[in-house]
């Protein structure tokens, strides 16, 4: 849950006006914007439209354009919005956004822009770089902890084109790992047998001892749970990388 904190009134004007100060902070970003009835992002976008239906293009526009792209609101998205609302309350008032928007959603915000979309399909975190296990991957990964006690489970997330070298899951009993899809699209294959793509819903059990790859479609974000299975004397075997040839094969 995202915790709003404002201090902005305070700052500007709480000598002059402590109790509009006291409104801002307290009430209007303390109360209301931290209320759980409505989504954060879907918050941004709605303030957002209020902005712009009111004519109000200045740094406070801004700011909540700001706020809206922290939220996960993607340019593809935000483009959208102003379109939409642009019919009902004047071309002009779109035009005036989109000078805005275009310096908040710059041209090389690309990657970002297509990570947050990528999140906001999701309820896991995408997590942090996956470094170390990255000699053991092709292309950038990222690991978010879902549990850390009785059954390990961590969301891995895929860029991409991405995907782990060829491992085994060894173990004396028990052992192996689940694959839950979470967002996006990607790819499960098993030494010998043709790739399983994987959309959200999609369950792979993996017993111990099968040797297997898996990753991202090669225009795709790919996010999974990684279920592991209790067993004795567990450990992963790390193998040689998925050559680019049977990758390429793939769509």
């Amino acid at each position: 849950m995202i915790k709003i904190v404002q201090t902005a009134g305070r700052d500007a004007l709480g000598e002059f006006a402590p109790d509009f100060a006291h409104f801002n902070d307290d009430v209007l970003f303390g109360e209301n914007w931290n209320n759980q009835d409505i989504e954060h992002k879907t918050r941004c976008i709605i303030t957002v439209v209020a902005l712009m239906s009111s004519g109000v293009t200045d740094s406070s526009l801004k700011y909540h354009l700001e706020n809206a792209k922290k939220a996960g609101v993607s340019k593809k998205e935000i483009a959208a919005v102003i379109t939409h609302v642009a019919f009902y309350v004047g071309w002009p008032k779109g035009w005036a956004v989109f000078n805005m928007a275009k310096e908040v959603w710059c041209d090389n915000d690309t990657y970002e822009d297509e990570k947050a979309a990528h999140q906001n399909k999701m309820v896991f975190p995408i997590g942090e770089p996956n470094d170390a296990f990255a000699k053991y991957f092709t292309g950038q990964s990222y690991l978010a902890p879902v549990s850390t006690e009785q059954v390990p489970v961590f969301n891995v997330t895929f860029e991409p084109s991405c995907r782990n070298n060829w491992h085994i899951h060894n173990a004396d009993k028990g052992g192996g790992q689940i694959l839950i899809c979470v967002a996006g699209r990607g790819y499960y294959q098993e030494w010998g047998k043709e790739p399983q793509e994987m959309n959200p819903g999609d369950c792979i059990n993996i017993p111990a001892g099968v040797k297997h790859w898996h990753g991202a479609a090669p225009d795709s974000w790919f996010s999974h749970l990684a279920v592991e299975v209790a067993g004795e004397n567990c450990s992963n075997q790390w193998l040689e990388p998925v050559d680019d040839e049977t990758y390429s094969k793939l769509k």
